[in-house]
């Protein structure tokens, strides 16, 4: 946990490890099929809110504890803003049901091309 996605924010010691977000990313696609169900799993739920609420919290808002303390760059800030803009889109779509990877994965996708991962 200390070195999950979450964990590198506190205490942040000015790095970011990417691999976590791609992670994340890769855990919502394996889990395509369990989102688009009638029924869904509040747990697997509340962990993907938690996640980007209290990353947002943290790190995002001009109160949170990072950017307060000056403690994160504006470009990490931004960065990991646009990560999590693009986690709960992909939840978004496949919880409407009708999702397609395609569509759900085309932000993730597109950002994997630009740094050069895809």
């Amino acid at each position: 946990m200390q070195h999950g996605f979450l964990g590198i924010l506190k205490p942040f010691c000015g790095e970011r490890d990417e691999r976590n977000f791609h992670e994340l990313m890769e855990i919502i696609e394996v889990l395509a099929d369990e989102f688009r169900k009638a029924e869904v799993n509040r747990d697997i739920l509340s962990c993907l809110w938690s996640i980007c609420q209290l990353a947002r919290a943290w790190a995002i808002d001009s109160s949170g504890m990072l950017q307060r303390n000056n403690l994160i760059t504006p470009e990490q800030s931004a960065l990991l803003e646009e990560w999590l803009d693009m986690i709960p889109y992909a939840v978004m779509v496949l919880l409407e049901g009708e999702g397609e990877l395609d569509e759900s994965f085309w932000g993730y996708r597109e950002y994997v091309k630009e740094k050069g991962r895809g």
